[in-house]
């Protein structure tokens, strides 16, 4: 068994299902092989194994039905139960270095659940994790609990810590937090994570709270995403009732509220995001009215229609179970990530200690972006400023400290597409308006590009397009790095960089790659997206530029130069080029490890690699995957994308003095803001290489 962590509950309700997955994602994040159990189910149907699904690549095996544990206990035969609990945790941990259990937690009419989880625990050999959340606590209070019910485990060994994580602390700066901590060690337990308390945990979808109040679907609008944060209860005159309008807030109002319906509806058209609007009182709302309403049902407002009066519907409402549906991945992905960003990093070390494996997954890589750019600390420019999901990435980025954002559009303009969203922006995030900064650059771009016959009237025109004052920015130093193609083309974004920052000195190729997020690890993808059929040379230029962005991002570059052919095993004149490009970058590049030709399969899967190229040191565990065309590239990363459902970060250009990179046209505030990220530590990469 690897080493193995036991997470039980300190009472009711304290969020165990959500502390366990959000240890298995800091686990990960670790690069460790980390797998998860849950032994025994709940009464009712069990949601733990379906939200880690959601939520990781993992396939655990179902828990012990609830009748069969009863049955062993009822019969006297715990011995029984315990082997059936380290067969299936022996299942689940084949071939991980650490083993996540989540254990019971308290129902009515299973009193054993304490009991059974003590047994559990010396069963599987297993480190004590206790959960725990105040409900009207002091910290010395629920530090308190925590010790008793450390104490109902019996006596552990010096040598075992009980480690606790606390969830929903009602703290608001660190040093409230450090009291919670410091009541936990004086009761000499080990707090690992303070989890302070969110609403957008537990803000939960339309289409759920339709499904819990049984209610009709007028209008299904974006009920299925859309979510609610808060509720209020319209009944007063529309001056009143507007008071409360506000983005994610759902809306209660009586069927033949005429008035306050038209409000709400004006509200969306104006750009406000309300969550949704319940209808009551079992009236038929006027017609003539909804069809007014209808460019706002279009714009996505869900329309939700009940019996019941207003007062009614709001308690019905305010006790809906707020616990995660087993199909709602983004706020999986949410609670897990807020769990692991608050677990304490020397612990989490001191649990893979000797045991970490040579891979990095798409959560470690994710993290590793995160604090690599927080410490690089740099200005990146971005010229589709007012555009929402820029303007949504930019204000996460900077909140989160991953690089200083510099917006560029009307402030009046950004601020009001801002207050739409309901999106707040820092205080500290930049927003300049780009026409107040081409008369200062005019002089500048004449003269850069007078040899290409730059005039005054071309320049006066070129700096009316924010990528070129964004880019003119980084010429001058005063930016680090510019992310744009949101609203524009590749070519668009990369035109002004070549023209102004030019290529890393002993370079004359811009080329790209994707880190492809794989459910096992990440891959990097070159060149899918610029040079359209490169030669021999400049595609061995892109797999030493390739295997230098992997090394650089923290994957170990094994290097596979692609073909439809693997070693002598074909001919022709595609496969010659790769053969050629291999044999010069390996010239180049002798400490790299580089192999081709070699087909896709036999680059990335062990067992075709044993048969193809046995003698390869890259066949079957390649890293960096070199494409010989840009059709094969391109093709290739979007149907692994689609087809797997895999994330593709990207494309990262390579090769220019300046990091500038491009987004897809089709990208999510989650890519602007990773891509970012990707920036300013290229941005630092950049400082480095001209300070050495």
């Amino acid at each position: 068994m690897p080493r193995t962590l036991f997470v039980a509950p300190a009472g009711r309700n304290v969020g165990l299902t959500t502390a366990a997955l959000g240890l298995v994602r800091a686990l990960d994040r670790q690069g460790v092989r980390v797998a998860f159990a849950k032994p025994i189910s709940t009464r009712t149907a069990d949601r733990s194994i379906a939200l880690l699904k959601l939520g990781s690549p993992l396939q655990p095996p179902e828990p012990l039905p609830r009748t069969l544990v009863e049955d062993l206990l009822s019969s006297g035969d715990e011995q029984t139960l315990l082997e059936k609990v380290v067969e299936l945790c022996n299942d689940a941990a084949e071939g991980a270095d650490v083993l996540v259990v989540e254990g019971m937690v308290p129902e009515g009419g299973a009193a054993y659940s304490m009991r059974l989880n003590a047994l559990m625990l010396r069963a599987l050999d297993a480190e004590l994790v206790l959960v725990a959340a105040p409900i009207e606590q002091t910290p010395t209070q629920l530090a308190e609990s925590l010790a008793i019910s450390a104490r109902g485990f019996g006596e552990l060994s010096e040598a075992r810590q009980v480690s606790c994580i606390v969830n929903r602390v009602p703290a608001a700066d660190d040093d409230r937090l450090a009291s919670w901590a410091a009541a936990v060690t004086a009761e000499k337990l080990t707090p690992v994570a303070l989890v302070p308390e969110r609403d957008d945990l537990s803000a939960l979808r339309v289409k759920d709270l339709a499904e819990a109040i049984k209610a009709r679907v007028l209008h299904a609008g974006d009920m299925n995403h859309r979510r609610y944060r808060d509720v209020r209860l319209c009944a007063m005159t529309v001056p009143n009732s507007v008071k409360v309008f506000a983005p994610d807030r759902l809306l209660i109002t009586p069927a033949d509220r005429d008035d306050i319906i038209l409000a709400v509806a004006l509200a969306v058209m104006g750009g406000m995001r309300i969550a949704g609007l319940v209808l009551t009182g079992g009236v038929t709302p006027n017609e003539r009215v909804m069809q007014l309403c209808a460019p706002a049902f279009a714009m996505g407002l869900p329309v939700l229609e009940v019996e019941e009066g207003s007062f009614q519907t709001a308690t019905r409402v305010g006790n809906v179970d707020r616990q995660i549906p087993t199909d709602d991945k983004e706020r999986v992905e949410l609670a897990m990530n807020v769990v692991a960003d608050r677990i304490d990093p020397a612990w989490l070390r001191s649990v893979v200690a000797s045991r970490r494996a040579q891979r990095l997954s798409p959560p470690a890589f994710r993290q590793r972006l995160v604090e690599e750019a927080r410490a690089a600390n740099k200005r990146i420019v971005l010229p589709e400023g007012t555009e929402p999901r820029t303007i949504a990435a930019a204000s996460i980025a900077q909140e989160r400290g991953i690089a200083r954002c510099v917006l560029l559009g009307a402030p009046d303009a950004v601020n009001e597409q801002a207050h739409k969203l309901g999106v707040k922006l820092p205080p500290s995030i930049e927003i300049i308006d780009p026409a107040t900064l081409s008369g200062k650059y005019l002089e500048s771009l004449i003269d850069r590009r007078k040899a290409r016959g730059m005039t005054r009237e071309r320049a006066e025109e070129e700096l009316q397009d924010s990528i070129m004052v964004g880019t003119m920015m980084m010429a001058q130093g005063e930016a680090d790095g510019l992310v744009s193609g949101a609203i524009h083309t590749t070519a668009h974004t990369i035109r002004p960089a070549l023209q102004l920052i030019k290529t890393v000195p002993g370079c004359n190729l811009v080329s790209s790659v994707f880190f492809m997020c794989l459910p096992e690890q990440v891959l990097v993808f070159g060149d899918c997206a610029v040079v359209p059929n490169p030669t021999a040379e400049q595609l061995a230029e892109i797999a030493i530029q390739s295997a230098d962005t992997a090394a650089a991002f923290g994957i170990q570059p094994r290097v596979a130069m692609l073909s439809y052919s693997t070693g002598s095993s074909g001919g022709g004149e595609e496969v010659e080029k790769v053969v050629r490009a291999t044999a010069l970058a390996k010239a180049r590049r002798p400490e790299l490890l580089i192999d081709g030709p070699l087909q896709y399969d036999a680059a990335v899967m062990p067992e075709v690699a044993r048969a193809k190229a046995p003698n390869s040191a890259v066949a079957g565990k390649a890293t960096v995957i070199i494409f010989p065309d840009l059709n094969t590239g391109n093709v290739t990363y979007k149907a692994v994308q689609r087809s797997a459902g895999v994330v593709a970060m990207g494309p990262l250009l390579q090769g220019l003095n300046r990091p500038v990179n491009d987004l897809s046209r089709g990208c999510l505030v989650e890519d602007i803001v990773f891509t970012i990220a990707l920036t300013a530590i290229q941005a630092q990469q950049a400082t480095s290489r001209k300070q050495a």
